[in-house]
């Protein structure tokens, strides 16, 4: 019985890294190092439970299995809105709600929304003081960001399946960071910003991911050219059934083409959640943090790692000292 729940554990990892925004790998990267361009004493706060917040940085995608409301928190369907939706997006969840329904942006996503109902549940964990709460609204939040930063995200093209090009989402967000992260550039010298309009700062991102679209697809079918479709795809059995996925020479040739646009949108997710993670406790009132630099004695080593984009090197990044089942 024991090893029948492990392998159903394994599978069920394996099925929210195919199918999940960003997949555990950069979701737990993503957290970590926006502890790190934190201002103190709200970086040493945060810093005091890395491990918490990296490892539940994947919560929200393990809730889908159980509650069915979760699934369109993680994304919104532009096209779904009407032409030029990016841009005419109501920002504010009651107007948007009395233009489309909620019934509507239910169905077809409401991720810039949920986000900015996190950003406020994180502001009231401030002022109540209560750590736990913090924290858990803090590793909530970023989740959040990061997948509305994830171009696929924004589009009912979700996986390609439109346009013949089906395994699009699995390939642009956890195949290739697998593939790649040890030449990606982690640090950035972002500070924490006060944002006085969230909602048009986060709406602000989306449209640029959004905008990355056309050339995704559009790479995607070049490179195809050079591979037959026994190069191309792989076949392998999931769940009892056939599934086809891109073979690694087809994802390496594809991330090359990409250039560093995966690489980017991992580090503008890390700043914005940064930014939404300090304008929450400033709109708090900057309440005093319980930190002790006597908990945080790595912080210093980890910062100057960071600083040389040498946390891989440094076995210093959570998310690969630790398979994603543990």
């Amino acid at each position: 019985m024991l090893q029948n729940k492990r392998i159903f554990s394994l599978l069920l990892v394996i099925a929210l890294i195919s199918f999940s925004s960003w997949g555990f790998l950069v979701h737990r990267t993503i957290n970590q190092i926006s502890i790190y361009n934190l201002p103190e004493p709200l970086r040493s706060f945060f810093h005091k439970d890395k491990a918490n917040l990296v490892y539940n940085s994947v919560r929200p995608d393990i809730r889908r299995n159980t509650d069915k409301t979760e699934g369109s928190k993680h994304y919104i369907d532009l096209e779904k809105f009407g032409p030029n939706a990016v841009n005419n997006m109501p920002m504010d969840w009651a107007t948007a709600v009395k233009k489309y329904s909620e019934d509507t942006l239910k169905e077809y996503g409401w991720g810039p929304y949920n986000a900015m109902m996190q950003l406020d549940k994180l502001t009231k964990a401030f002022k109540s003081g209560n750590a736990d709460s913090i924290y858990f609204y803090a590793a909530d939040l970023a989740h959040y960001i990061g997948d509305l930063h994830v171009p696929l995200h924004t589009t009912d093209n979700h996986d390609g399946q439109l346009t013949g090009q089906k395994g699009m989402h699995a390939l642009w967000e956890s195949t290739i960071p697998e593939l790649t992260i040890q030449q990606y550039m982690l640090y950035n010298n972002h500070k924490a910003t006060y944002i006085k309009d969230p909602a048009a700062a986060l709406w602000a991102d989306i449209r640029k991911a959004h905008a990355l679209l056309p050339s995704m697809f559009a790479i995607e079918r070049e490179i195809s050219i050079q591979f037959t479709p026994d190069t191309k795809y792989r076949t392998q059995m999931r769940y009892g059934k056939e599934t086809k996925t891109y073979t690694k020479q087809f994802a390496e040739a594809y991330a090359k083409a990409l250039g560093q646009t995966i690489n980017g949108q991992l580090i503008a997710s890390a700043n914005m959640v940064t930014d939404f993670w300090y304008t929450a406790w400033v709109n708090a009132g900057k309440p005093s943090l319980a930190t002790s630099r006597d908990l945080n004695t790595d912080l210093d080593m980890e910062l100057k790692s960071f600083k040389s984009n040498g946390l891989i090197k440094d076995g210093l990044l959570i998310s690969k000292k630790s398979k994603p089942e543990d």
